[in-house]
């Protein structure tokens, strides 16, 4: 068994990087179309794409992005305007780009041919008109027509180039494929080994290259390490370069550009010059890992807590409590170290949906403004991965159902432009994610007649707006007027809830007709190790999230006595419903004489847990059910204690859902309580 990476797939990861870099700076150009910045960030992307792509055998990518490239080039140079119409175009190609990348054997070649003819007309518009038989193709290396001209270039790279992971040799090859090149390595600056650095460049070139190409394709070559070279490009005449022996001697310093002489006198100028940003870049750089590997480390840590859990419980009775609270903390600190290794931050999955809202904003015809806050909020990469299509639904709804159209707003006195927020923020021991928007709101008229309709609510039952709200999350239940390509079926809502409970999250809905709806999803950090709250009920031992917990109160024999047949508790004034986990998990035996309540909550729900003992908080290493036992509601999983035993993970928002209903049952029977 190999361990070697497969190189295609090193290519499609640093693509899959590039065209999330593209995509967003061609998003960003329909605010701003004349920022030179993001057109240049657009181009760059393109090029390594291009050049990657040859290197690594995707030469059809390489093809399409070079026909790409040539186009956008125009927008650089400033001969066709970045307009709406042709960063539409441009996103076109870039998702021709992605799946000829991912999916090569299943994308039509004529989609191409199209995309490129419509970029070609668009950037024909300014100008004079291109000849489409004047576009080159990737095989010819330059444009026929195109006299020779041979180049001087003389180079000097900074000293901790390799360090930042440039490699001038591979640039050297690309100059090399513009045309005859003859290259000479200058080792003047070579210091004596004990002083030699095994990481920085002593060397400089000088090159004489005689090409079709024009002067822009040799600067493309060092587009990416301007900040790290000293280069000088002059036209000669071929026959007096060749005639003359100066040229291959080491060049004066006078003959230098000022910036080359700068970097000679002082070779670690440019830490000075960029702020030391050579330091910066060793300090902060990154690896990619493989998700298996990560998620195998977590494994191991995962077993890893709960020996440390046998061997405090061990300690408890000998005489190894010192060892024990050490590799407490040790195991502590790796758990928190690994955690941190699998914290993404949001901002990654936020960028996807610009591009949803720009595509929904023109097939809807609507103006929407997406604004994005809180993207370095940090969530477990599995999270991310599992959030997206939720995202993708509550942020459809937002835009089709939510904002009004152009008329509609006017109207309102609303601006033409509607606003979807999306925001992320950490709370406690969760992270908090919102959608909100600026439209009409929920219509609490529509939603009850249609929950009539559907058989949801009976025509005289009393339900609060929060309680309305929440039937938009039943399967099945829309109140669209007319079905449309973004939704309109009832499909969606449901899937989000299932989903979001699934991740051991809840959903908190917020609307006020006229000024827009708010969805706030609450979500753990993580999946994988949760601080639980560790009880007993009888000879049985359950984990309760902690995250859930508000607070525990005691539950005396008297008291427990006068609430049968009640279930509710005086919480300092509120009524709280509380479940007998003794009665619901039909555990036998007498209950102890002080029996303990834990009240948890979800949202603005709160429900009471009776238990006999309360054991203490405990580090929960979440192991899930079996098939046979994945559909017992009560419990979202399991988990390994100390003495071997199995705990189960209670699901607190099954529990505060069968509370909410023993409530509603309570009060249908019109019960009376204290």
């Amino acid at each position: 068994m190999t361990n070697e990476a497969d190189p295609a797939e090193i290519f499609r990861q640093e693509a899959a990087d590039l065209l999330e870099q593209l995509e967003q700076a061609l998003l960003d150009l329909n605010r701003s179309p004349g920022d030179r910045d993001l057109i240049n960030t657009a181009f760059r992307a393109l090029h390594t794409i291009k050049g990657s792509g040859a290197m690594f055998g995707f030469e059809e990518v390489a093809a399409f992005t070079h026909e790409f490239e040539s186009a956008f080039d125009r927008v650089r140079k400033g001969e066709a305007p970045a307009s709406p119409e042709l960063v539409t175009i441009a996103l076109a190609a870039k998702d021709f780009i992605r799946s000829l990348i991912e999916k090569p054997d299943e994308t039509e070649s004529v989609i191409g041919v199209c995309i490129l003819a419509d970029l070609r007309q668009l950037v024909a518009t300014t100008g004079e008109p291109l000849a489409p038989n004047s576009w080159p193709n990737i095989e010819d290396g330059a444009a026929k027509d195109h006299k020779p001209v041979t180049y001087r270039i003389r180079l000097r790279f900074n000293k901790d180039v390799l360090v930042n992971g440039s490699n001038p040799l591979l640039l050297l090859g690309e100059l090399r494929d513009l045309g005859e090149c003859e290259v000479i390595a200058r080792a003047g600056a070579v210091p004596a080994l004990e002083e030699m650095e095994p990481a920085a460049c002593y060397f400089s070139w000088d090159v004489v290259l005689k090409t079709t190409q024009p002067q822009s394709a040799i600067d493309d070559v060092f587009i990416f390490v301007r900040d790290d070279i000293a280069l000088d490009v002059q036209v000669i005449e071929e026959p007096s370069v060749r005639a003359s022996a100066a040229f291959y001697q080491e060049p004066a310093r006078a003959n230098i550009s000022a910036q080359t002489a700068t970097a000679e006198a002082s070779p670690d100028s440019s830490d000075t010059r960029r702020g030391g940003g050579a330091k910066v870049s060793r300090e902060s750089s990154t690896i990619r890992v493989q998700a298996e590997r990560l998620d195998e480390m977590m494994d191991r840590v995962g077993e890893l807590v709960i020996a440390q859990a046998r061997l405090s419980q061990l300690a408890a009775t000998g005489g190894t409590k010192g060892v024990a609270e050490e590799i407490e903390r040790l195991t502590s600190a790796l758990r928190d170290a690994v955690m941190g290794i699998r914290m993404v931050p949001i901002g990654a999955l936020f960028g996807r949906f610009r591009r949803l809202v720009h595509d929904i904003s023109r097939d809807l015809g609507k103006q929407i403004e997406l604004v994005t806050e809180g993207e370095e909020t940090e969530l477990d990469k599995t999270m991310i991965e599992r959030l997206a299509d939720p995202l993708v639904h509550v942020i459809r709804n937002a835009a089709d159902h939510g904002l009004e159209e152009p008329a509609g707003r006017a109207a309102a006195g609303k601006p033409s432009i509607g606003r979807i927020i999306l925001s992320a923020r950490h709370a406690g021991a969760e992270v908090q994610i919102s959608v909100k928007d600026d439209g009409r709101g929920l219509d609490s008229k529509r939603i009850r007649a249609k929950a009539q309709e559907n058989g949801l609510i009976a025509p005289d039952a009393v339900l609060t707006e929060a309680e309305l709200h929440q039937l938009i999350f039943q399967p099945g239940f829309s109140t669209a007027r007319e079905l449309s390509a973004l939704s309109g079926r009832g499909v969606g809502m449901d899937v989000v809830k299932r989903t979001i409970e699934g991740m051991r999250g809840s959903i908190d809905l917020i609307s006020e007709p006229g000024q827009g709806s708010q969805i706030t999803l609450r979500l753990p950090l993580t999946l994988a190790i949760i601080e639980g709250l560790l009880v007993r009920v009888a000879d049985t031992r359950y984990v309760i999230p902690l995250t859930a917990v508000e607070e525990c109160v005691e539950l005396s024999a008297a008291e427990d006595k006068r609430s049968k047949g009640r279930s509710f508790l005086n919480i300092r004034g509120d009524l709280v419903p509380f479940l007998r986990l003794r009665e619901l998990f039909q555990e036998q035996g007498e209950s102890d004489a002080y029996q303990k309540v834990v009240i948890v909550a979800a949202g603005d729900t709160r429900v009471g847990l009776v238990v006999d003992q309360i054991i203490g908080s405990h580090q929960t290493v979440i192991k899930s059910l079996t098939k046979l036992h994945a559909d017992v509601p009560s419990f979202s999983g399991a988990t390994i204690l100390g003495d071997g035993t199995v705990a189960l993970i209670l699901d607190v928002l099954h529990l505060i859902a069968l509370g909410q209903l023993r409530e509603a049952e309570a009060k249908n029977s019109n019960l009376e309580f204290a």
